[in-house]
Formats: structure tokens, sequence, C-alpha cells
């Protein structure tokens, strides 16, 4: 009886371990990269986001698929996934693009909700938030946040400040 409970203890103990292991020490670190316009399918708006995750750990990540969802004015704005596969080194980079879609409702309600906000500015700010699944091991998940500038139209002139 003493020898099943201390093999099932180091059972454990070699499991848990084990899983330790394989996990990431630091949190990964993703930023937007670049955004570029996709072909559109129907009423939805396409764009391929491209991500560029940074690995700081001193094991290289294999990845087999990610999603995610694009958070403007604390309402979802777009969505995506990607069945990708690759790895990510150890202490290294890697830009993956990610085709998200955005609904014609999700623009609409943003761009309200944009228009009715009295605080607004030429900047808005957003979340990025997603995982990406490990190859045999779960997910890891992560989130960004940062500032789009809005376009200005071409033909606005600017607002001239005059003193007395």
């Amino acid at each position: 009886m003493k020898f099943g409970f201390a093999w099932f203890y180091l059972v454990m103990v070699m499991i848990i371990g084990g899983c330790a292991a394989f996990q990431p020490a630091d949190p990964i670190d993703v930023t937007v990269a670049g955004i570029e316009s996709l072909p559109s399918e129907g009423l939805e708006l396409r764009m391929s986001v491209r991500l560029r995750i940074q690995n700081p750990n001193d094991r290289p990540i294999d990845y087999d698929g990610l999603s995610v969802r694009l958070i403007v004015l604390e309402k979802t704005f777009a969505t995506g996934v990607s069945d990708q596969r690759g790895t990510i080194p150890r202490f290294g980079t890697e830009v993956i693009p990610v085709a998200v879609t955005i609904s014609p409702l999700r623009v609409a309600w943003n761009t309200f909700g944009f228009l009715t906000n009295e605080n607004r500015s030429d900047k808005v700010r957003y979340e990025l938030e997603g995982k990406i699944n490990r190859v045999g091991f779960g997910s890891v998940g992560f989130r960004t946040d940062g500032e789009l500038r809005l376009p200005v139209p071409s033909g606005a002139a600017p607002e001239l400040h005059r003193t007395p």
C-alpha cells in the first residue's frame, strides 16, 4: 500500500513538473504590425491584420492556429481566425497574418458610438485579444492595446484660431 502511494506521488510530481516545463516562463508580446484590405464578401468588410509575436523565452512555441478579437469603444469590432501552423523561435519574432471580418452592423454601431461620444478626438483606443493554440499543450492567451489615428478628410481645412 505504501509503495503504491509513493509511486502515485512520484508520477504526479513528474506530470506536474513536465507540464510546467512546457509552459512559457514569460508571456508573449503581441503587436499589430500592419493592416491591409482584403476582398469583401457580401456586405462584410475583411482585413488582414498582421500580428508581430515575440517569444521572450528560451524554448520555441509550436503553434497550430490562432484567433483574435478587436475591441473598439469597448465593443467587439472585428473577429478572425487563422489555421496557420508554425514555430515562433526561442527569443524570436514571427509575423502572422489573420483575416478578420467586420459586419456592417458592427461598423454602424461603432460609428454611432463614436459620433455620440462627447470626448472624441482624432484617435480611437483599441484592444486586441486572442489566443495561440499550442501544439499538444493548450493555448497561450494574449492582450494588447493601442490607439488608431483617424484619417483626416483631404478637403478639410485646418481650424484656425485668431487672437483679438
